[in-house]
């Protein structure tokens, strides 16, 4: 019973297990030209869904009140979005010597570009008592620059590996990503009042189209008799992405808490977080559209999905440590502070 509960409540993690499970089992079902018709209803279809769900759900008057915070965000923004894919470039240089399956350290160059994710990082800042407006407006905004930064970054560190014109890519995220949001954004404005009263589920809308695009992506894979993807590059890949996102969170853990920094002890809990998380439901669609046709797209999926469950794992696991840095600093800060 208790199995079943915790399946239940992890129903997502489940969901792509099963999803790979069934496309392992039969590939022609999810294959481009197959029925479920893959270039049309997961490349526009699902991808719009995804995003237009994004901007049905993001509360824009929330951020406003963080948005006087520039400092906080410049940091955030510039780690995740340059520091941490550059780092990761540099890393992968020394790992190109090694036996690992070449196409998963472009995966794992791939999650260095993304951007940071709407949920994880905001639920676990909210969970140890962060600064909650911060870390919504840093994973919103960091949503809306990972539109043009990500394929930008995809392109300048993979090159040509993509078989799909730059002016192509970027027509079709506008129409497939852009448009939708702002469209969201807009109905939102006029559905505001039941939004707020009713709570839609949208995390797990876009979880449950999210699990047909990796469904119709490990279709592919499965489908073609060429990719072998062995054990020992797998585990070396779980390995390197817990040991990446325990050394960022660390990094950034001391630059945030030097003395001449200006960041309370709320706020580092949210860089923390949103430094050094990815977007897995940003990110598939993006490798769906910028890799499109490429042969090797599931094996370049597999370390940003991979960085998704660990990073919500890892971060649940800090949460009690973290939390009780967090008060006890505070508490300090208190102490020390003179009275009047």
């Amino acid at each position: 019973m208790r199995l079943l509960e915790r399946a239940r409540k992890e129903w997502f993690m489940v969901g792509i297990v099963v999803a790979i499970g069934a496309a392992k089992l039969e590939p022609s079902v999810g294959v481009n030209g197959g029925p479920l018709k893959p270039e049309i209803t997961v490349s526009y279809i699902a991808v719009a869904t995804i995003f237009f769900n994004s901007g049905l759900s993001l509360k824009t008057e929330e951020l406003t009140s963080a948005l006087v915070h520039l400092k906080l965000h410049l940091f955030i923004q510039t780690f995740t979005l340059a520091f941490f894919p550059a780092t990761i470039w540099l890393f992968l240089q020394l790992l190109s010597v090694t036996s690992i399956n070449e196409w998963l350290l472009k995966g794992l160059q791939t999650v260095g570009c993304m951007p940071p994710p709407v949920s994880s990082a905001v639920i676990l800042t909210k969970a140890v008592g962060g600064n909650e407006a911060a870390a919504i407006f840093n994973s919103a905004f960091g949503s809306f620059l990972g539109i043009v930064v990500t394929p930008l970054l995809l392109l300048l560190f993979l090159g040509s590996s993509s078989s799909v014109p730059f002016t192509s890519i970027f027509s079709q995220l506008f129409m497939t990503v852009v448009v939708p949001l702002v469209i969201g954004q807009i109905v939102r404005r006029f559905i505001k009042d039941w939004l707020e009263r009713k709570k839609p589920p949208f995390g797990a809308v876009s979880s449950s189209v999210l699990l047909m695009i990796i469904y119709t992506t490990f279709c592919d894979t499965f489908s073609n008799p060429h990719i072998d993807l062995d054990k020992f590059s797998l585990v070396l890949i779980l390995f390197i992405i817990v040991s990446v996102q325990l050394s960022f969170m660390l990094l950034t853990f001391i630059f945030s808490t030097r003395n001449n920094s200006g960041f309370t002890p709320a706020d580092t809990v949210a860089i923390i977080f949103c430094s050094t998380h990815k977007s897995l439901t940003l990110g598939i669609p993006m490798l769906k559209i910028v890799f499109a046709g490429h042969e090797h797209l599931s094996l370049i999926s597999v370390p940003l999905l991979i960085y998704h469950p660990a990073q919500i794992l890892l971060g649940s696991v800090l949460v009690p440590t973290i939390k009780s840095w967090m008060v006890s600093r505070q508490k300090g800060v208190k102490l020390t502070r003179p009275t009047v």
